[in-house]
């Protein structure tokens, strides 16, 4: 009896931390190259969570600035990874 409550325990445990877990990206792919209104070049990048949310990057300088949303480039990291898991956040 007290090895089946055990093993409930630990199962449900298990399950919650799996749950608790934020989402993290799947695959980054890129989608176009674009011009902003003031004439920087940038890049444009979709990156898919594991909750299956797709959110989209831009590159900035050459990709050295990845920042979130397309055309944007206030909430940027200076890695792409950094940046795609802030954004399925």
């Amino acid at each position: 009896m007290r090895f089946s409550t055990a093993a409930t325990l630990s199962a449900l445990i298990c399950l919650f931390s799996l749950t608790a877990q934020a989402a993290k990206p799947t695959s980054i792919t890129f989608e176009s190259d674009k011009t902003s209104a003031e004439g920087d070049e940038y890049s444009v990048y979709v990156v898919v969570c594991s909750n299956h949310k797709s959110l989209k990057l831009s590159a900035w300088d050459k990709r050295k600035k990845w920042c979130l949303g397309e055309g944007q480039s206030e909430d940027c990291e200076r890695k792409q990874i950094k940046a795609a898991k802030k954004a399925c956040r």
